[in-house]
């Protein structure tokens, strides 16, 4: 025990501070809350996609278990009224970050976030590609709006954000108004100049790089950055190696994916996106491009929260003769079944338990790699419709699948094999405790 105590205190001294440091470094902060407020918009289209394809497709999983195929023969034709959703979702969501990301840079230097957002909006389309002219008809390619145009956003979104912040906190560049101006205008005005600034120091920018480099700034990182980034990603190795950092964190009281979500977001966001226009065009996750996303860990590997934990609550239950463990795990139920599990983390504790420090990292690991194996020999279909995080357990790949009911038996095996690894170690601290007892009994006869 000894040596786990100071293998903890090396850990804290030299881990706690840099992970303290990332969870509030402004840019990555910025990044990881801009994907956070764009998740609803992209869970919405993944949702009404699974809907399109589960209730209103005369093959979906919902229509046939409901006969709607049978009671409305052309059920399929209502398809047409929900597939534009992706066009207002994932289809543009560069536009959503570089906003974001911009206003959340604004938001932490104590600069005018709105406008500093809308400038880096401006800014995006200032260094987007030209226009391509058909039968004398100039048109925007939508390449860049969606998946493909995410490094740039990022990258724009953060620039835009410091220089923006920066230029409107000078009092020689700001326009103040009269009193009697209305606040709309006065603040217009405040700013007009570090706009102006900003959008021209692009403005020059784009021209250079477009000199040097004909197919423009977006072209240029996505195959320089983004395509290898994406690659990176998108292997059964970068997925594992995360989630094992990830819950290593947790292990210290870090909150782990929080800590690792800008990497995560720039690693899988493009994956995750292109799977989902896929199942919206294909109607079905089988051959989604990018089997090995972030949706692996998700849908195989966090039943309970980080760590697998609603399997130790399980083996809690099973095998452990500790009244206090029983008592945490009663309370931690219900939020487990979501997904969330504080409680436990913090009240068994997990945090700096020697316990159960191996089996909170290895057993997402090893259900990562079984949903791995069920995907790759082609039991079941690549994860590519979005679920929220929230969903219970075994009903993450079942419905990120599409409806695959041998995914949702696959989820239980996963959560039964969480039990299974789990359990030696809940033994374990039975005997821990008996040892506690025995030695405590001793000390007061002694006295």
């Amino acid at each position: 025990m000894s040596i786990m105590s100071g293998f903890e205190r090396v850990v804290e001294k030299a881990l706690v501070p840099v992970a303290t440091k990332l969870n509030s470094q402004r840019h990555i902060c910025a990044i990881r809350d801009a994907f956070i407020l764009a998740f609803p918009i992209t869970m919405a289209g993944s949702l009404i996609i699974l809907l399109n394809f589960a209730v209103l497709a005369e093959d979906g999983f919902i229509a046939k278990i409901l006969f709607l195929n049978k009671l409305f023969p052309n059920l399929s034709d209502y398809q047409e009224v929900l597939s534009p959703v992706l066009r207002g979702s994932t289809n543009i969501m560069s536009i959503i970050i570089v906003f974001l990301v911009a206003r959340n840079i604004a938001q932490t230097l104590k600069a005018d976030d709105l406008l500093c957002g809308l400038t880096a909006l401006s800014t995006y389309f200032i260094v987007y590609p030209p226009y391509q002219n058909v039968d004398g008809t100039d048109y925007m390619t939508m390449q860049w709006h969606g998946a493909q145009g995410l490094f740039v956003a990022l990258i724009i979104g953060l620039l835009v954000g410091e220089l923006f912040s920066r230029l409107s906190k000078s009092d020689k560049l700001q326009i103040k108004m009269p009193a009697q101006v209305p606040p709309a205008v006065a603040r217009s005005f405040k700013v007009l100049f570090p706009i102006i600034i900003v959008t021209v120091i692009f403005a020059v920018a784009n021209y250079i790089i477009g000199a040097l480099y004909p197919k423009g700034i977006h072209e240029l990182i996505y195959s320089v950055l983004q395509t290898p980034l994406r690659n990176l990603g998108t292997n059964i190795f970068s997925v594992v190696i995360l989630a094992i950092v990830s819950n290593f964190l947790w292990v210290f009281g870090i909150h782990g994916p929080n800590t690792i979500a800008a990497i995560r977001e720039a690693m899988f966001s493009e994956a995750t996106l292109k799977n989902l226009d896929y199942v919206a065009e294909h109607g079905s996750a089988w051959g989604a491009p990018f089997p090995n996303t972030w949706a692996l860990n998700d849908a195989f590997a966090n039943y309970g929260g980080s760590g697998m934990t609603l399997g130790m609550i399980i083996a809690i239950f099973i095998v452990s003769r500790r009244k206090e463990y029983k008592d945490i795990a009663k309370l931690s139920v219900a939020p487990g079944l979501f997904n969330i599990n504080e409680p436990i983390i913090f009240g068994l504790p997990v945090v700096l338990n020697p316990l159960f420090i191996v089996p909170f990292i290895l057993v997402p690991a090893v259900n990562i790699l079984i949903g791995y194996a069920a995907i790759s020999s082609g039991l079941i279909p690549p994860i590519a419709y979005s679920v929220p995080w929230t969903t219970p357990g075994p009903l993450i790949p079942f419905l990120g699948t599409g409806g695959n009911w041998l995914a949702l038996l696959l989820g239980f095996v996963c959560l039964a094999v969480s039990t299974i690894i789990y359990m030696p170690f809940v033994m374990a601290a039975n005997k821990v405790a008996a040892n506690e007892s025995t030695t405590n009994e001793s000390d007061t006869l002694s006295m």
